[in-house]
Order: structure tokens, then sequence, then C-alpha cells
């Protein structure tokens, strides 16, 4: 086979599955989105059955929720990186 084709079927393969790793990489985006949901509505319900507790339930849940989308922000990166700039395709041969 000519080398030229050996590259591009090279190339094909690592842009394939940096495709996948960008995939695999926002699926762990989901899991804070529902945790932060679940932590909200304890908190709403928290907040319904005792009301004076209102300012510190509020202040955990934010810190929670922020801890949280930091980790769903960080796969979105990665999957950005992943997709765009790709440090992969210069180790093809």
């Amino acid at each position: 086979m000519d080398t030229s084709i050996l590259e591009f079927i090279a190339r094909a393969l690592v842009l394939g599955g940096s495709v996948l790793g960008a995939a695999a990489a926002m699926v762990a985006g989901l899991g804070p989105g529902i945790g932060m949901g679940y932590a909200v509505g304890k908190a709403c319900k928290t907040i319904g059955r005792y009301p004076e507790s209102s300012g510190k339930v509020t202040k955990t849940m934010f810190i929670g929720a922020a801890l949280s989308e930091s980790m769903g922000i960080f796969a979105f990166v990665v999957a950005i990186v992943i997709m765009f700039i790709n440090p992969f395709i210069d180790k093809v041969v």
C-alpha cells in the first residue's frame, strides 16, 4: 500500500477516536446536572420544612452546586480540546 493511504487511514482512526473521546467526556457532563437538580430539590424541601434554616441551606447548596458545575465545565473543556485542538493528530506516522 502507498504511504499516503496508510497516513490517511491513520489520521481517520485518530480523528474517529477523538470524536468518541469527546462524546465520552460530554457524557461525564450529565452527572453534574443530575446532581445539582437533586441538591436543589432537597434544599427546597428542607427550606419548606424548616424556614429558619434557609440561610445555611442556601449557602451550602450554592457551594455544592458550584463544585458540581466545575466538573461539568472541565468535561466540556476536555471535549472541546479533543475535538478542535486535537493534540493526538501530530502523533500519526
